[in-house]
């Protein structure tokens, strides 16, 4: 059973979400057997049993394991899509925003980070929409919202941007486990 798609009707509504989400960012290439794909399925569920729900690209990979632990956890889970691409949406969303493009896409999930965002191990694309938050937290265009990114991956780009840039560093955490997360995104009440 694919989610509901979400979209804004004739009359401009749009139905309502949550306030507390937390915007997960990461790859397609994690298969279900890899650690990556277990330690996204713990981000998922530990965000989940902390009263958050989560958005992600909707996808396979890390994509789908946060997906997946957030639902094992009883979560709900917001997907955004594209519709230039033909890849199926992951069985465990629970809405799906169909964005016609990929600036679209990343707008959207940059929105839908209400709470903050988690970087996860991913490429492109990952790379792309984190450095969008990063940059708009850096520029004071968005609220101030965790930026925390999942183990030491994404540690060489971290030394790269905050040696050019060593203010840069005031907007963002580095966790090693999902136990961490509770430390930026504290339990809300369901």
């Amino acid at each position: 059973m694919s989610a509901p798609d979400i979209a804004a009707t004739d009359s401009g509504f749009t139905p309502p979400l949550p306030e507390q989400i937390v915007c997960v960012f990461g790859g397609t290439q994690a298969p279900s057997e890899s650690p990556a794909y277990q330690a996204a399925m713990s981000v998922g569920r530990k965000l989940a049993r902390l009263g958050y729900a989560i958005a992600n690209g909707g996808y396979g990979g890390t994509m789908e394991a946060s997906a997946r632990g957030a639902k094992a956890a009883g979560g709900l889970v917001i997907g955004v899509t594209c519709a230039i691409w033909r890849s199926q949406p992951n069985e465990f969303l629970d809405h799906r925003f169909v964005a016609p493009d990929l600036t679209e896409r990343l707008g959207k999930l940059v929105e839908l980070g209400r709470s903050g965002y988690v970087v996860l191990p991913g490429a492109n694309g990952t790379l792309s929409e984190l450095a969008c938050v990063w940059e708009r937290k850096d520029i004071g265009d968005l609220p101030d919202r965790p930026l925390v990114f999942f183990g030491s991956y994404w540690q060489p780009l971290i030394d790269l941007i905050t040696a050019a840039q060593p203010k840069s560093a005031r907007h963002l955490a580095v966790v090693p486990d999902a136990e961490e997360l509770e430390r930026h995104f504290p339990p809300r009440r369901t």
